[in-house]
């Protein structure tokens, strides 16, 4: 059945030329047809309401019918819409209808012929037309979804660590549930120094089999109950809550320093030693509670420090330093 509320706009210069187009139209059914005697006009009566099909003449002054064709691809790539544009010609060469499909022509009515041939290819540009706006509604909608997933998503792909917003919101909770029961939060930050020149010694295969290596050495050394995140390319962090703050110290984590450094990552291209950096910023509620952006700019000082000293650093954060 066809879609007898199908948009459809007439475009030609030539009155009872519309006026004939626009009683074809209405005579077989469409109810929603309007009319315009130039491009211009045409081009402002679709940024007030677009239409699935053009029907337009192709020799027009001012504009003609490829330059409207033009506009109406630019306006449908600005609203993501899809217009079937016909042409009304008397041109039937093939180098001139070969013109009129690069420009963005989809169909063209003989005005030879036109009694016959219109509301047929009217039928066939409503199923055209109806196809690629549905395809472009769901296109629109799956990267609307995309968006919201990447917003939300807490998942560094290419480990199945969680990732640096995970990082945020963990340390967050680890600072308030410090400042509400006392005891220190703390954040370990480490890199793996000499990550840019394995990347440039080996393929990007074998530096994911890295990051993949160092996620699960670094999963294997931490605490159960630690929160473990890749937060960058080559930094992971490591967010902890200790109730006494007496314990919460570089020797609690010694083990994760030497195991990483200590002990080289089998790869397909063989065991590949990383060199990592890695620093303790600690918060003791006692002395007050530091935003994420006093932890995270603390140890990445810290970090700087330890990769000039090849040790395990531990620093504190500067409470109220955005301020």
């Amino acid at each position: 059945m066809p879609n007898l509320d199908l948009p459809i706009l007439v475009v030609d210069d030539a009155k009872f030329s519309s006026m004939v187009v626009g009683r074809t139209l209405r005579n077989a059914g469409y109810r929603d047809v309007r009319i315009a005697n130039d491009a211009p006009a045409a081009l402002k009566l679709m940024e007030q309401r677009p239409v699935s099909v053009l029907i337009a003449d192709w020799l027009m002054p001012e504009m003609d019918g490829l330059e409207l064709s033009d506009h109406v691809r630019q306006q449908d790539e600005q609203n993501n819409h899809y217009t079937y544009v016909m042409l009304l010609t008397a041109r039937e060469s093939v180098e001139a209808l070969a013109e009129a499909f690069d420009r963005g022509v989809d169909d063209f009515v003989y005005k030879s012929d036109m009694a016959k041939q219109l509301i047929p290819r009217i039928f066939a540009a409503d199923r055209m037309a109806e196809r690629q706006n549905t395809l472009l509604r769901a296109n629109a909608l799956l990267i609307e979804n995309n968006r919201e997933l990447e917003s939300s998503n807490i998942i560094d792909l290419e480990t199945g660590l969680c990732n640096n917003r995970y990082a945020r919101d963990q340390l967050t909770k680890m600072l308030r549930h410090a400042e509400s029961r006392g005891g220190t939060t703390a954040y370990v930050l480490c890199g793996i120094r000499n990550w840019q020149e394995l990347k440039r010694k080996h393929p990007p295969t074998i530096i994911t089999e890295l990051s993949v290596g160092i996620a699960r050495r670094l999963s294997t050394l931490i605490r159960p109950i630690d929160a473990l995140c890749r937060i960058s390319d080559n930094q992971f962090a490591i967010i902890s809550y200790f109730p006494d703050s007496d314990h919460c110290t570089t020797t609690a984590f010694r083990r994760i320093f030497d195991g990483i450094n200590h002990k080289a990552l089998k790869t397909t291209a063989g065991y590949i030693s990383v060199e990592a950096g890695m620093v303790l910023c600690k918060a003791n509620a006692q002395n007050g509670t530091p935003s994420i952006q006093d932890m995270e700019r603390a140890s990445v000082q810290g970090l700087v420090e330890a990769y000039e000293t090849h040790r395990f650093t531990e620093t504190a954060p500067e409470i109220g330093a955005d301020a």
